[in-house]
C-alpha cells in the first residue's frame, strides 16, 4: 500500500488481499493519515488488489464515516471487474464516485 497527499487529496494505492487479516493494518494507516493531513478528498485505489472479501467493503464504509466526519468525500476508484458486483450490490455508489478498472 501507498499513500499520496497532494493538493488536498489524499490517494491511498491499494494491492494484494484485502482481508480479515490485512484490513486492520490499512485502516490503521490511512485513519492515521486522514486525522493528520485532513483531506477533502480521500480517493481508495483498488487497481492492484488481487482478492477482496467483506473486510474490503467495511474498508470503504469505515473510511467514509471518518472523512465524511471531517467535511471531506470519498472516491473509490479502479474497482477490479471481478470485484464490481459486490462493491455494487452493497451500495458503495450512493456513499461517493466509484469507477470500474478498464482493462
Amino acid at each position: 500500500m501507498n499513500l499520496d497527499f497532494s493538493d488536498g487529496v489524499l490517494t491511498v494505492f491499494l494491492d494484494g488481499e484485502i482481508d480479515h487479516h490485512t484490513a486492520p493494518s490499512i485502516r490503521e494507516t490511512i485513519d492515521e493519515k486522514i486525522l493528520q493531513d485532513k483531506p477533502r478528498v480521500l480517493k481508495l485505489d483498488y487497481g492492484s488488489v488481487t482478492f477482496m472479501d467483506s473486510s474490503g467493503i467495511g474498508l470503504i464504509m469505515g473510511r467514509y464515516k471518518l472523512i465524511n466526519s471531517c467535511s471531506g468525500e470519498i472516491e473509490v476508484v479502479n474497482i477490479p471487474k471481478n470485484m464490481e458486483k459486490v462493491v455494487k450490490l452493497s451500495g458503495i455508489e450512493k456513499l461517493g464516485k466509484v469507477t470500474v478498472k478498464e482493462d
